[in-house]
């Protein structure tokens, strides 16, 4: 049996280093079924060498240069003889399933080199759909490209949607579950004095501290509302998002019929991982699969939309197109940064989201430097807006 070689950008992050679980996992049930081809980060020297050491990628990249410097050193002393890259289309070449685990916008270039390249890719980074959907919806119809989504949402909608061959007749909505973070139930004078480990304390998933702030803030359903439109073309008054505390229904796709079909499991991620590794099969080790003796009940109730502005933050951008989901996502990135490094209040992140949003061109991107050009202007302006 042939193995399925895999690259991961953004290896030493949370999606990174599950992707080689299940990797792992499923070597052991059916040994050589997939093969690390190559692995990319950032600046996580120790992780980095650790997973080279442990599977032996052709192509290793580190785009911080004294991070890639160290890396270089380790590995040399350990008697491996293994150049390192500093350009994360290198990952590409040798995969035959790219995973993008970059966090934020950096992201953009593997998702658009391996789609170009006609390649499957398992996306997990949102951000570079969302922002680039104009420039990267064409390379979809690249001869041998598949997009796959990882996050858990999009890979329960993709499942989902496999009950239809005729989607655009027969799907009523797709319906988005949120757990509602942290502050679910909390009102907005309770939320005023956020604190960072208030923000981080997500009460289902373990996530990088990005995607925890944005969750906490809503900011990231509102920014997979953007991504299932721009995955599944359904309008944006067809996309519904529901609070689900206890995480198990992923999300649903109603259908014209009155049917609901939903994706249940445990919130493991390493399930979508392995969905878009092993697709169209799948893969044979059950993460996340549900002891039905033990689940009780299943809650639903809508998002307060007035608390957690950055919802229909997005909804709006989505809806405006062109550069203003670019904007959104650039702007967002920003404040959350700010408030990682204890600049900007929690509460305040939607404010500057606002402000960026308001002040951008409303282009349209018809190339990747158009979206490049958006993100700077929007984080140049979130920036002058947080600064005293």
């Amino acid at each position: 049996m042939t193995p399925v070689r895999v690259a991961i950008a953004g290896s030493t992050g949370s999606i990174g280093t599950q992707t080689l679980d299940v990797i792992e996992a499923e070597n052991d049930r059916a040994p050589g079924s997939y093969e690390v081809a190559a692995l990319a980060a950032g600046r996580s020297v120790d992780v980095l060498v650790d997973q080279v050491l442990a599977h032996r990628p052709a192509v290793v990249v580190v785009s911080d240069p004294e991070a890639r410097t160290a890396v270089a050193e380790r590995l040399a002393a350990a008697g491996v003889d293994q150049v390192v890259d500093d350009a994360l289309s290198s990952v590409v070449e040798p995969a035959d399933v790219v995973v993008n685990a970059v966090v934020g916008f950096a992201g953009l270039d593997v998702t658009v080199d391996t789609l170009r390249a006609g390649k499957r890719l398992g996306l997990a980074n949102k951000e570079s759909l969302i922002a680039a959907g104009p420039v990267v919806q064409p390379l979809r119809a690249t001869p041998g490209a598949e997009l796959v989504p990882i996050d858990s949402e999009h890979s329960a909608l993709h499942q989902c949607l496999r009950a239809t061959v005729r989607r655009e007749q027969e799907v009523a909505r797709l319906l988005l579950t949120a757990s509602g973070g942290p502050f679910r139930g909390r009102s907005a004078d309770e939320l005023a004095e956020v604190t960072l480990d208030q923000a981080l304390a997500h009460p289902t998933w373990s996530m990088g501290p990005k995607i925890t702030v944005d969750s906490s803030t809503l900011m990231n359903k509102g920014l997979e509302v953007i991504e299932a439109h721009e995955l599944f073309g359904v309008p944006y008054d067809r996309i519904d998002v529901v609070v689900h505390p206890q995480s198990i229904v992923h999300s649903m796709v109603e259908y014209v019929d009155g049917s609901t079909i939903a994706q249940l499991s445990e919130p493991d991620m390493r399930l979508p991982i392995g969905y878009a590794l092993g697709y169209p099969a799948r893969t044979v080790s059950p993460f996340g699969a549900l002891d039905w003796r033990q689940l009780r009940r299943l809650e639903f109730e809508p998002p307060d939309r007035s608390t957690f502005r950055c919802l229909d933050l997005a909804y709006d951008a989505g809806r405006a197109g062109g550069t203003a989901p670019a904007a959104l996502s650039a702007a967002n990135e920003v404040a959350v940064d700010a408030f990682l490094s204890g600049n900007l209040r929690w509460n305040e992140i939607p404010d500057v989201c606002v402000g960026v949003v308001e002040r951008h061109d409303g282009g349209v991107p018809t190339s990747i430097d158009d979206v490049i050009a958006a993100d700077g202007d929007a984080r140049r302006i979130a920036t002058e807006l947080i600064a005293p």
